[in-house]
């Protein structure tokens, strides 16, 4: 089995590690453009767990979220980039808006999410309290953007 799993195999991987007392972190995003932010996001998401789980937003996600012009890169791509860092043990896509309905199922023991959240805030707050899911809110590199990423070669 490789980085990319499907949404069952991903909640029996977490109930047989967590047996044996392992812990996950899961985290969320688009990943569209990867750049170092993200790199720095995912490597402290990691640091919390024996295992990181990317909840990866699926292109007709991404389009509700971001609009009709993106991805920029397709869901394959954007997942298969992201097996290539060490600090990513496992993705898995969703449809969804939120990762909510995926969060319940999986249930990590620690969610993560950009600093710019607070668990007021926190589409997923109902979620991570009903299940007792400790939330880490991750600082964002300053100007490290996809957002910024492309605006950048709109310029040029």
């Amino acid at each position: 089995m490789g980085k990319i799993v499907s949404q069952s195999e991903i909640v029996k991987i977490v109930r047989e590690g967590q047996k044996s007392g392992k812990s996950f972190a899961a985290t969320n995003g688009c990943f569209d453009i990867l750049h170092v932010g993200h790199a720095i996001y995912l490597s402290k998401t990691k640091e919390l767990a024996d295992y990181s789980i990317v909840m990866l937003n699926s292109d007709s996600s991404v389009k509700l979220i971001k609009g009709p012009q993106r991805p920029i890169n397709n869901e394959n791509d954007r997942a298969e980039l992201l097996t290539f860092l060490n600090c990513v043990d496992y993705v898995v896509l969703f449809e969804e808006k939120s990762p909510a309905k995926l969060l319940e199922e999986i249930k990590p023991d620690i969610y993560t999410k950009g600093a710019d959240y607070t668990l007021e805030t926190l589409p997923e707050r109902d979620t991570v309290l009903k299940n007792n899911i400790k939330v880490e809110f991750i600082d964002f590199v300053q100007g490290k953007s996809t957002t910024n990423v492309i605006n950048r070669i709109n310029k040029n």
